[in-house]
């Protein structure tokens, strides 16, 4: 695939990915639950989407673009912060494990699917 277009191609699926997290933020507004529920969904589209070959289109809108724009690790990781700051470490430490153990098992999950769907 030519550069140009998979910038393109990236870019599209960076601004659709902005737009479900934005939403996504908007449906589920309690503290860090949307966070939590971008990184567990888009690392188990991700999962999903480790079968399809890096020089295909389909990779590059929703692999790359949708679930870089989708997840959000640097707001875990301010809000992981935040709490620790704010003298929450055990919420800290928690959001750290749920967020990472969640996207983790997701991944996998979205794999083991793929896997078993083929």
């Amino acid at each position: 695939m030519e550069g140009v277009t998979e910038f393109l191609l990236v870019g599209i699926g960076g601004v659709l990915g902005a737009w479900a997290r934005y939403l996504l933020g908007q449906q589920v507004n309690t503290d860090r639950l949307d966070t939590l529920a971008v990184n567990v969904l888009g690392s188990f589209a991700l999962g999903l989407l480790l079968g399809v070959p890096e020089t295909h289109p389909v990779f590059s809108v929703f692999a790359v673009g949708f679930c870089g724009a989708f997840t959000t690790f640097s707001t875990f990781a301010v809000e992981t912060v935040q709490s620790f700051e704010a003298g929450n470490r055990q919420q800290a430490v928690g959001n750290a494990v749920v967020n990472l153990l969640g996207a983790t098992v997701a991944v996998a999950a979205g794999v083991t699917l793929v896997a078993v769907l083929s």
